[in-house]
């Protein structure tokens, strides 16, 4: 075989291996989707390489290649955009320019990012913001925190919910003519985790007078106990949010030893003296059958105690919502939840849409059956525009 035969066939492996990954047949637009899950497959790989060979952080190179999504705050003739600081957290700003006879709406938004990546800044968010404002006559406050791995939990939480605060001051809607009784909050993915865990905090804080009135959560992560979920299972391979992917984000919320997110890939993290807690996120209880069906809820392998004292935050609610009572959970505002099927965060997703319910909060969940994480962002995908529809209806008709 000679020298010419076997480069080809080296490249045709590697062209199948990053340019053809299987997809359901209900996924529209596929061709697109390929592309996007070969350049996040060699980002993923480069990073990986970078890390091995000791001349960067995997999350350096990430955002070296995501950094050209960046783009400076710019008016139009239908927005103001400003850049600011609320409480030391830098915001962005958009205010609608047309005349409003009447105080607006207010919409405090958290982008995701796996809390290590993302800007308030990059292309998707602010396309996103600038619609939603122009769309609803509202005025959008787009958060930035400081992310992981220079920053561990709690920083992500703090910086949001003081930035938050801050924008509930009084004197704060009214310098923006802001409605008090008509602001909301949303999150996808990361911003999803930090928009359900600020929103409970909201309730038991005494020093804040004004509430929110909805929050939307766009396929949030919710939880890290349980990470042999049916959707863990279903999607370990799947597109841009791979299982250990998902492993290294969550562990590296916390910290940057490594040993944790190996035990949290085999769900073996987890200390004995806090399995009363894996009651708030039993899927075979909270989940409905169609998203059980095929599936066997394995009882918790208990993990080394060492860990979960040096790094508490995986077991602390204001890291993962789902480990809030009842009792919480009730006084929640309405909310409006976006799973999708194609993802591993799917079922966190769902069963915190039951565990409301059964705290008497009313939800609207909108599971989008061809849906993969991350689509809201997607711009140019069909699957994008369309949930980004759904998303900005439902907050014209309950915000």
């Amino acid at each position: 075989m000679g020298r010419k035969t076997i480069l080809f066939l080296i490249v045709g492996v590697l062209g199948a291996y990053y340019g053809y990954t299987p997809l359901p047949d209900n996924i529209e637009e596929s061709w697109k989707l390929m592309w996007v899950t070969t350049c996040l497959k060699t980002m993923t790989h480069l990073g990986h390489f970078a890390e091995l060979l000791g001349i960067g952080h995997f999350i350096d190179i990430a955002r070296f290649f995501m950094s050209i999504q960046e783009v400076p705050p710019t008016s139009d003739e239908n927005v103001t955009v400003m850049e600011t600081t609320f409480n030391n957290v830098p915001v962005r700003i958009y205010l609608p320019k047309r005349k409003s006879e009447t105080l607006r709406r207010g919409l405090f938004y958290i982008h995701g990012g796996g809390w290590c990546m993302g800007s308030a800044g990059f292309f998707d968010i602010d396309f996103l913001s600038r619609r939603t404002a122009v769309i609803l006559d509202a005025v959008v406050i787009s958060t930035n925190y400081r992310l992981a791995p220079e920053y561990h939990f709690p920083s992500q939480f703090e910086d949001v919910y003081n930035a938050l605060k801050w924008f509930l001051r009084q004197d704060v809607l009214d310098k923006y003519s802001i409605d008090p009784e008509r602001i909301g909050i949303s999150g996808e993915s990361a911003g999803g985790n930090l928009a359900a865990a600020v929103t409970q905090q909201l309730i038991d804080d005494p020093d804040v007078k004004i509430k929110l009135k909805t929050q939307s959560l766009i396929y949030p992560a919710l939880q890290s106990l349980d990470l042999d979920l049916p959707s863990y299972r279903e999607n370990v391979n799947f597109l841009g949010l791979t299982k250990s992917l998902g492993v290294r984000l969550w562990s590296g919320y916390f910290t940057k030893d490594r040993s944790l997110e190996k035990a949290m890939f085999f769900n073996q993290h987890v200390p004995v003296e806090s399995s009363h807690l894996f009651k708030f996120v039993n899927w075979s209880s909270l989940l409905p059958e169609k998203f059980k069906k095929g599936h066997f809820y394995n009882s918790p392998t208990y993990g080394n105690s060492k860990l979960a004292k040096k790094y508490p935050g995986f077991l602390d609610v204001r890291a993962a919502p789902l480990l809030a009572d009842d009792n919480r959970l009730h006084n929640l505002p309405l909310t409006y939840v976006i799973t999708c099927q194609y993802d591993i965060l799917r079922d966190d997703g769902i069963m915190y849409v039951t565990r409301l319910q059964n705290a008497g909060v009313k939800v609207t969940h909108n599971h989008i059956e061809d849906g993969f994480h991350g689509a809201l962002v997607y711009r140019g995908f069909k699957i994008g525009y369309r949930i980004e529809n759904q998303y900005i209806s439902w907050l014209s008709e309950n915000l």
